[in-house]
């Protein structure tokens, strides 16, 4: 039984450092495995003749976060070798979590994006994205799957400042775009690996015909960042699940931000008075009963 052996060596490992009633519940888990798994803690304490916190101290000295832990690994021997799924740093998910941790966890998880990107954004590459932006005489927008989230916010935010924009949520159609750009232009382009095909086609395409390139990504030396005049790098190291950094857009939309606050701010006369006209041509949108 894999998780059997498994757990057999944390005990070894630990036995010599536990308190007696510790190693009380550590003989009976190791003596009684497939009985074990099936114990609720109160029962094992029981069994161990020992209190419940001594068998919660004893599975947290195993290197689990609780008795919860130990009891789902001896239960499953496929989870002993990986008993947690990190699809985020600072987001562990275990199979034994409550629902309820999750909103915490989420939140924790952003922090460390967000920190990631305070930490690596250049400023200089920044100044210079933000000129080249408000300057442009269209701004071309690419991204696909989960990157399509920031690139239509950026999308949205620059068209309420008065600028010409456009994005397709077609990758075909953003390839067709960027090969009919033109020195006046600027193409920005959102990928966390800096690897999606379809982005750094049209990126390339753009820079072909003498658009400024803009790369939002999070790997340098990445195939989009070759074809970019400016870097803006939201992180320093890769987060994925399921091989897709879903998560990417929480630093992505961020950086979206600080460009829009940046541009208004370069030239705050005529971009706070394109956001009001804006404002003002919506406003009856608005829903009333």
């Amino acid at each position: 039984m894999q998780t059997s052996v498994g757990i057999r060596e944390r005990i070894g490992h630990v036995y010599p450092s536990l308190r007696p009633a510790e190693r009380a519940v550590a003989q009976f888990v190791r003596d009684h495995l497939d009985e074990a798994a099936n114990l609720t803690v109160g029962q094992l304490a029981q069994a161990a003749r020992v209190s419940q916190p001594t068998v919660i101290r004893f599975s947290r000295k195993l290197g689990f976060g609780g008795y919860r832990e130990l009891r789902y690994v001896l239960r499953h021997p496929e989870a002993e070798r990986r008993v947690t799924f990190d699809p985020l740093e600072g987001f562990d998910l275990n199979p034994w979590d409550d629902v309820d941790s999750v909103p915490a966890k989420a939140v924790n998880s952003a922090k460390t994006l967000l920190d990631d990107l305070a930490a690596s954004l250049d400023r200089n590459a920044y100044r210079k994205a933000v000129s080249l932006i408000a300057g442009a005489s269209l701004i071309d927008v690419y991204g696909v799957e989960n990157s399509l989230v920031p690139a239509t916010d950026l999308f949205t935010k620059l068209s309420y400042l008065g600028l010409t924009c456009r994005l397709n949520t077609d990758a075909y159609l953003q390839q067709i775009g960027a090969g009919h750009l033109d020195a006046t232009s600027v193409a920005v382009a959102f990928s966390y690996s800096g690897s999606s095909s379809d982005t750094v086609k049209a990126l390339r395409l753009a820079k072909s015909q003498g658009a400024h390139t803009i790369a939002v990504t999070n790997a340098s030396g990445s195939p989009l960042a070759s074809w970019a005049d400016v870097c803006l790098y939201s992180g320093r190291s890769e987060h994925t699940i399921y091989g897709n950094a879903i998560f990417s857009r929480v630093a992505h939309t961020a950086l979206v931000d600080m460009l829009y606050m940046g541009v208004i701010l370069s030239d705050y006369g005529r971009f706070s008075t394109a956001l009001d006209r804006s404002g003002k041509i919506v406003a009856d949108r608005e829903y009333h009963e």
